[in-house]
């Protein structure tokens, strides 16, 4: 095992100094010139609808490879071997969905956000007041994973050991200054750069993230002479569980001698992560919206097309990522900088770059991997909050309280201003959450998104017979479900790690008032809330066949998407 230097130098910390301020100023550079271009509520919303398939390809890839992607799968695959990877195959296998039965029905049917299409056919003013609380608590959630991220990754750049301080900050400072930081940048990214700011941001982003990757995964396999299976035996020896680092149930499905009752929970929480990585993605808010910055729907299935590509390429790298971090950090020391296990690839790129060229060659590495990670969280934390202001401005502020009747200047000043707020809320509520791993947080708002905003926005396109009260009755009971049960869950208290004891949920360990089981709540939040998007539907008599016919031919040809959906 290649032991890695516990203390970084001035040397070291010049060059990531260096790194992180090239890539603001250029990407605050992006912002500036994309806020000159952007004059119209459509440049801000969709970026003028004016990207190629390719360029909203990497975009998406941008978007959608965050911080749960590049910092929590290779942390737990590091750390849990096999079932690490489970969130790999699980982001990737979603996109099918998202192929098949959304994107380009949805780039027909709407204009700037997913309330565009579920309302259509039903009375405006509750359904869009609905999907706008379904995409800011969504959004929220998954802001939270790329914020800790951001808290991990300077306290590991800034090499604040126990009892240190670096600028007059220890540890647990430096983190809470990294997360306040990349809040008030993605304010600045959304409210002067807009979609086309943000577009490109996420476009430069997924090729940084794409070469970083690809050089890390070269170098760690090169010291196994490319050969996988050595390094994966290498990884179950290093990870001291031995054969079952590669085999399931080591994180999840866990079975427990003697306690029956343990395992089943273990069993189905399992099944809920699935499910829950699965079918989010259609419904994850930022994502949508990405649909409707291409000029069709040739473009927005060629961009989906070029999007899983990109990320196929990535999850299958973050397995000799994960596996690599395994051997050549070590469990201690990917634990000892983070519990969470949220550094594991910048460690294992400082441990590659030692290993082939010394502590500089190590300190370089780990600099330009940690500015390719924060690029990822700015990219990722930028689409989100774009999202969450133009659902806020453009269905709750123009469509609930103006009636349809804001002007286009209006609606982006309001955006702006809601960008402020969402920017605020994350910053405080992931100073809160910086225990939690990352890619775990992120697949709680994929439970959320998939249980509110899935089951609404499948039948609007498809049942005849939904109503308002079905897709009122749907968002909420979806989304109220997800977030009571996450709550009474034991990720906000009453979780500890079996073996250090140390407290793993949102609350101290002396606070635990947990009773639902299930770490992820999609098991059951999903089926709930398309049981109530059915059940809300027949109770109502309320139904407009000649508008569903209208939806199905704007759905299938485009027509009339641009102008705006009101009745």
């Amino acid at each position: 095992m290649i032991t890695l230097a516990q203390e970084t130098t001035g040397q070291e910390r010049a060059i990531t100094i260096i790194l992180f301020t090239l890539l603001i100023a250029v990407t605050i550079g992006i912002t500036v010139w994309a806020s000159r271009q952007t004059r119209t509520a459509a440049d801000f919303h969709s970026g003028g609808r004016g990207f190629s398939g390719v360029q909203n390809g990497f975009a998406i890839g941008g978007d959608y490879m965050s911080a749960a992607s590049f910092l929590g799968i290779a942390g737990l695959i590091a750390l849990y071997g096999y079932d690490g990877f489970l969130y790999s195959i699980g982001f990737l296998v979603a996109w099918l969905v998202a192929l098949l039965l959304v994107a380009e029905l949805l780039r027909n049917s709407g204009r700037y956000t997913m309330a565009d299409v579920v309302s259509y056919r039903m009375k405006q003013r509750p359904v869009r007041t609905a999907a706008s609380i379904s995409t800011m608590v969504v959004s929220i959630f998954y802001l939270l994973a790329q914020m800790v991220g951001a808290g991990a990754l300077v306290s590991l750049l800034l090499g604040i050991e126990e009892g240190e301080t670096f600028l007059g900050m220890d540890a647990d400072t430096a983190k809470i200054v990294g997360i306040v930081v990349v809040g008030i940048l993605m304010i600045v990214y959304v409210s002067y750069g807009g979609m086309k700011g943000t577009t490109w941001v996420q476009v430069i982003k997924a090729a940084m993230l794409m070469s970083g990757a690809i050089l890390i995964t070269v170098m760690a396999l090169a010291i196994f002479d490319f050969n996988l299976g050595s390094l994966m035996n290498d990884a179950a020896d290093a990870s001291g569980a031995g054969g079952a680092f590669l085999e399931p149930g080591l994180r999840y499905g866990v079975e427990v001698p003697g306690d029956a009752w343990q395992t089943l929970v273990n069993k189905l929480d399992l099944i809920s992560l699935g499910l829950a990585l699965v079918l989010g993605t259609a419904g994850l808010p930022h994502i949508l919206i990405r649909f409707y910055t291409v000029p069709d729907s040739k473009a927005a299935r060629k961009s989906v097309n070029w999007g899983i590509g990109l990320i196929g390429t990535f999850y299958l790298m973050t397995l000799v990522l994960g596996f690599g971090a395994a051997v050549l950090v070590g469990r201690d020391a990917i634990t000892a900088q983070d519990p969470a296990g949220n550094t594991a690839a910048p460690q294992l790129a400082e441990a590659v770059g030692d290993y082939w060229g010394g502590d500089f060659l190590g300190a370089v590495l780990l600099a330009f991997i940690a500015a390719v990670a924060f690029a990822t969280i700015l990219a990722t934390v930028a689409g989100l909050t774009i999202a969450s202001s133009s659902s806020l401005a453009h269905d709750f502020y123009n469509s609930v309280l103006r009636h349809g009747k804001a002007t286009g200047e209006e609606e982006v000043r309001v955006a702006r201003f809601a960008a402020i707020g969402v920017g605020a809320v994350a910053i405080v509520l992931a100073i809160f959450a910086q225990n939690l791993n990352v890619a775990f947080l992120v697949a709680l708002a994929f439970a959320i998104a998939a249980s509110a905003n899935v089951p609404t926005l499948l039948l609007s396109l498809f049942w005849k017979r939904f109503n308002t009260q079905g897709a009122v009755a749907g968002i909420y009971g979806g989304l109220i479900s997800a977030v009571g049960l996450v709550f009474f869950s034991p990720v906000v208290s009453g979780k500890v790690h079996p073996e250090t004891g140390a407290n793993q949920a949102l609350f101290p360990k002396s606070v635990d008032f947990s009773w639902f089981p299930l770490e992820n709540p999609g098991l059951v939040s999903i089926p709930l809330g398309l049981l109530c998007a059915i059940v809300g539907t027949l109770m109502s008599k309320e139904s407009d066949a000649d508008r569903f016919a209208r939806l199905q031919v704007r759905a299938l040809t485009g027509a009339g998407a641009e102008k705006a959906s009101q009745h």
